[in-house]
């Protein structure tokens, strides 16, 4: 059970009049006072704060504009992931609805991470006189300079780690937060926050020179289910600025505006009746969203993004696809990880490699091997004719993969990332010293890499007659629920088992709960089906109340995280 400020959740449950175990859950998130309470529960953009001190934006802004006022052809590239394309998909579709000539890219994983020199002598040669980059150029410096070398302005919009103080970075200007001489209170945006800042900036400054006299201007709000999408599919924390963004794009992405994000929740099952949250972000859009990168070149997923009524289906359909195909390559790659470890242990960090993985998926895979290990884990897929090896890592225990990684440096051709994800590329003769060289800085940076987590944190425990649709909408506006901002969990004791039955492909457990009243309650609980509990037991739940409805009915049921069987 969480400790909170017993008190302060009286007061809250006063002053707003809410559910007790809701104040509670809001005083576990720091949030204490009344004020604060309703301004949490009724996200604003108003309460944005603005961008003053963001590193870069001032000189950004300048130049971006000027390109626009003098037509010059502009490049916008985005990484190949989801923050990456959307980051590119919100720049392209503001700066052309300004008026401005712009060329769209974004990365390719074979031809390597972020910002190549590849990709800046192709916008040159296409006429650009400036480029753009999202989600990627603060480690892309040759590449920055191959554009200089050819005339080329570069203005960076990144989140990832910057080199250290005292480095000059050779871009014009470098949107990051993490710039050493940034002032801007939050660090946790992901890059298409960053580029929403840029873009309403932009209009401002363009409006404040006339721009807009005689033409239309474009409400920036327009491109929040944008911001949204590469939000939560980064993992970014869902707080401060990010949680107000995301609320207020989720609105977006539910009005189903732009035509290729409305074909894709078609093609994802996501009927127009189903409530869009940061779920139906993390499991059915993202996915669908880097499918097309992982398999090869992510372009088609920023086509669907820009696309208009007349393709969107049809490209929606396309990345549908690549989504199941993608699914099998996974599948295949993480059944030969773990032959590769076998039964032995894998020490204090897992670093694998296969021939022909495709680097695509290696990052999913990672993300397994540290669900099952409990342990950071780098998986390298190596190309069977070059020889090199493009890796991913995910942490566990506390471990920095940025610290790790720039230890094991003299054996990398480059890597770049977070704290948390991290992505490289290594020769294959060198992955057997990179085993022993990652293994040591695991050792020397982390905390106990083997421990497994103590338990789940229960944030109020409630009886199940408490458990209604005014407590389940009271919680989901503490939301949206993901990175840095957990769903509320909530215990129930002794509830009665009155039925219960295995849903879908046997790996759900559906149960139906009664109290010793006249209180009944449907339970879900996802990948539980292996549990084994009997009618007429009694259970302690861990669950998250939900809102549900079928076939026109409405029902509260609990959405199980886990139970105990109790005498």
């Amino acid at each position: 059970m969480r400790s909170v400020d017993e008190q302060a959740a009286a007061r809250l449950a006063s002053a707003l009049r809410i559910h007790a175990a809701t104040a509670r859950c809001l005083v576990a998130r720091g949030v204490t006072d009344p004020d604060a309470a309703r301004r949490h529960v009724d996200p604003r953009l108003a309460a944005l704060r603005p961008p003053t001190g963001l590193a870069g934006l001032g000189g950004a802004v300048e130049r971006i504009v000027d390109a626009v006022a003098k037509g010059d052809r502009i490049g916008v590239f985005g990484d190949y992931d989801v923050d990456g394309v959307t980051t590119t998909a919100l720049l392209t579709s503001f700066l052309r609805d300004v008026g401005a000539h712009v060329e769209a890219a974004v990365a390719r994983r074979d031809a390597g991470y972020g910002f190549t020199p590849a990709a800046a002598a192709d916008f040159a040669d296409r006429g650009c006189r400036l480029i753009v980059t999202g989600d990627c150029g603060t480690s892309d410096q040759v590449a920055i300079n191959t554009a200089a070398a050819r005339g080329v302005d570069v203005v960076v919009i990144d989140h990832h780690t910057v080199p250290a103080a005292g480095t000059i970075h050779p871009a014009l200007a470098l949107v990051n937060p993490f710039c050493h001489d940034s002032t801007f209170p939050f660090r946790g945006m992901a890059s298409v926050g960053l580029g929403f800042y840029v873009a309403g900036a932009v209009r401002t400054a363009l409006r404040d020179r006339g721009w807009f006299k005689g033409r239309p201007e474009p409400d920036v709000r327009d491109l929040l289910d944008l911001v949204a999408l590469g939000t939560v599919a980064d993992l970014v924390p869902l707080s401060e600025e990010n949680r107000i963004l995301t609320a207020i794009g989720l609105q977006r992405l539910q009005a189903r505006t732009r035509p290729g994000i409305a074909a894709l929740l078609t093609a994802a099952g996501v009927g127009p009746d189903k409530e869009i949250d940061a779920r139906t972000i993390g499991w059915q859009l993202a996915p669908r969203l880097n499918a097309p990168g992982r398999l090869g070149a992510a372009e088609p997923a920023l086509a669907l993004l820009l696309a208009g009524a007349d393709t969107a289906e049809e490209r929606a359909t396309a990345i549908d696809q690549a989504n199941t195909d993608r699914r099998e390559v996974q599948e295949k790659v993480t059944k030969e990880a773990l032959e590769q470890i076998g039964e032995a242990d894998p020490g204090p960090a897992i670093v694998l490699a296969g021939e022909g993985w495709p680097p695509g998926v290696v990052g999913i895979v990672a993300a397994k091997l540290v669900e099952k290990y409990k342990r950071p884990a780098f998986v390298i897929g190596v190309d069977p004719e070059t020889g090199v090896g493009r890796g991913s890592a995910r942490t566990a225990g506390g471990v920095n993969l940025y610290k790790a990684l720039t230890e094991a440096a003299p054996l990398l051709d480059r890597f770049g990332g977070h704290a948390a994800a991290a992505g490289f590329t290594v020769h294959r003769d060198r992955i057997s010293d990179l085993v022993v060289s990652l293994g040591g800085a695991v050792m020397r940076i982390g905390s106990d890499t083997s421990a497994e987590p103590e338990g789940t944190a229960v944030d109020a425990e409630v009886s199940l007659a408490e458990v209604d649709e005014r407590l389940a909408r009271e919680l989901d506006t503490l939301g949206p629920h993901g990175q840095g901002n957990p769903a509320p969990m909530l215990l129930t004791r002794g509830a009665r088992v009155t039925a219960a039955r295995r849903v879908g492909d046997g790996s759900h457990l559906k149960l139906t709960l009664a109290d010793d009243g006249s209180t009944v309650r449907g339970a879900i609980g996802f990948k539980l089906g292996a549990r084994e509990v009997d009618v007429g037991a009694r259970i302690n739940a861990l669950h998250v109340p939900t809102v549900s409805i079928w076939q026109g009915q409405r029902k509260t049921e609990l959405k199980l995280a886990d139970f105990e069987v109790v005498p």
